[in-house]
């Protein structure tokens, strides 16, 4: 099973649609897909269509209580599942404040999924709080979306330290394996210049011993598409609202992309991969 979390404390910058597409477009592969929506505003679930007025168990009930990861999964589509959030989960942090070993609950969670899985996705809050440093504690690997925008590394560095820190203290098998660029402006040359700029940064951190070492900036490229935003609204991915948009071929892209690199050994340690031309 590959875990992976989407990633970035900063908000709209294409983290839910991420998750949920990229999600989307591996299950539609033939892949078993599981995506946890471990934020309170619940984003990744109402995108799916799943009725939160419903009284049943979500990832509160999760982390707060004796329920399991099979208690709570609702079928979404053929191969994909969805561990729902919930409104209550914003209280999780205090309730889980006296809990020993409260950063690790997802995780020992999820290790029992590991047979009834190919790709398991964890849609993280716009924050570096508990919730977040349990995704990080549960998962092999961090996809990073970013807007190819001059802030675009603003605060990045205290994500890395974050990262850093989990893999030196609570999962040594963490590592930043990818960028994905989103709401990407083909043609204007302030794309072009902040892409570059990504690049020669993450290109500088080759040297040192990281968890970000051998990262990955993916050659495909979310573009700014309106059809991804109105999606939500239906309570579809972008392949059942609009299948023929760009939003919907650059996700299928990126989901070959991700099946390609990850037969060739991303996120296994120490595998250097280049980044992109």
């Amino acid at each position: 099973m590959r875990s992976i979390a989407i990633i970035n404390q900063k908000g709209g910058v294409g983290k839910t649609t991420t998750a949920v597409n990229l999600s989307s477009a591996l299950a539609a592969k033939g892949l078993r897909v599981g995506l946890i929506d471990l934020d309170p505003q619940a984003h990744a679930s109402l995108h799916l269509g799943i009725n939160l007025q419903e009284p049943l168990p979500s990832v509160y009930d999760l982390l707060t209580s004796e329920k399991s990861l099979s208690d709570i999964w609702q079928p979404v589509g053929e191969n994909f599942s969805v561990a729902s959030s919930h409104i209550d989960l914003a209280a999780a942090e205090v309730e889980l404040a006296g809990v020993v070993g409260r950063e690790v609950i997802l995780r020992d969670k999820l290790e029992v999924e590991r047979e009834n899985f190919d790709y398991v996705l964890i849609d993280c809050p716009p924050s570096l709080g508990i919730l977040t440093l349990n995704a990080l504690s549960a998962v092999d690997d961090v996809f990073l979306p970013l807007q190819p925008h001059f802030l675009a590394l603003h605060g990045l560095s205290k994500l890395l330290q974050t990262i850093d820190l989990v893999a030196r203290r609570l999962n040594d098998r963490l590592r930043l394996a990818g960028v994905v660029l989103c709401l990407y402006d083909t043609g204007t040359r302030l794309a072009a210049e902040v892409t570059s700029d990504v690049e020669e940064f993450f290109r500088q951190q080759r040297s040192k011993a990281t968890p970000w070492q051998g990262v990955h900036l993916f050659e495909s490229r979310i573009r700014r598409n309106i059809r991804l935003a109105e999606a939500p609204s239906f309570g579809e991915s972008v392949f059942q609202y609009a299948p023929q948009s760009a939003g919907s071929q650059d996700y299928q892209a990126l989901a070959d992309e991700v099946i390609s690199l990850y037969a060739k050994g991303l996120g296994v340690s120490g595998q250097e991969l280049p980044l992109a031309a």
